[in-house]
């Protein structure tokens, strides 16, 4: 069972994504509450059917400090969809410093991107300009509900009324 379930605050502010598992858990223990089932998915025991959730809300309010999303290798390559944004190559993907660290650059949403690595070698010490090469699309920080709804891995159409009043 791969599907992912949304997990809204008491305010029905998104805060995370869990497993199915565990949100039918917090539903059964009432913790949570079941928003959205997911359509036409049923979880069986025994003598037993139940609707499978795929949103669920806190039944207390939770304060959660300032969620953001974690600049990482993998979190990058989700941004920018597995794809070298130099070439649109799916292979041999490595991390660019748009502006190279020897001249200023920092490690930073703002400045990293998905490469290939001939595009990453030919670029070299360079910026893109200097290269000959041009950026697909200009690299952003994404906000953790941008994230949650983008770049998650696992889109459910029973999540959008959620996620997309709150797109930024």
């Amino acid at each position: 069972m791969k599907r992912k379930v949304l997990v809204l605050n008491q305010d029905y502010s998104p805060i995370s994504v869990c497993t199915v598992q565990r949100a039918f858990l917090l539903t059964f223990l009432r913790k949570t509450e079941m928003v959205a089932p997911a359509n036409g998915y049923r979880l069986r025991s025994v003598s037993q059917s139940f609707p499978m959730p795929a949103v669920i809300r806190l039944t207390k309010y939770v304060n959660v400090p300032y969620k953001g999303v974690a600049l990482s290798r993998q979190n990058i390559f989700k941004r920018d969809q597995f794809e070298c944004q130099y070439c649109g190559t799916r292979s041999e993907l490595t991390l660019d410093h748009v502006v190279p660290r020897s001249k200023g650059g920092k490690s930073s949403w703002d400045n990293l991107v998905t490469a290939c690595r001939r595009c990453n070698t030919h670029k070299g010490d360079d910026s893109p300009e200097m290269a000959g090469i041009s950026l697909r699309c200009r690299p952003f920080k994404p906000s953790y509900v941008l994230f949650l709804r983008d770049f998650s891995g696992f889109h459910c159409e029973e999540w959008m009324p959620y996620l997309d009043k709150r797109k930024g």
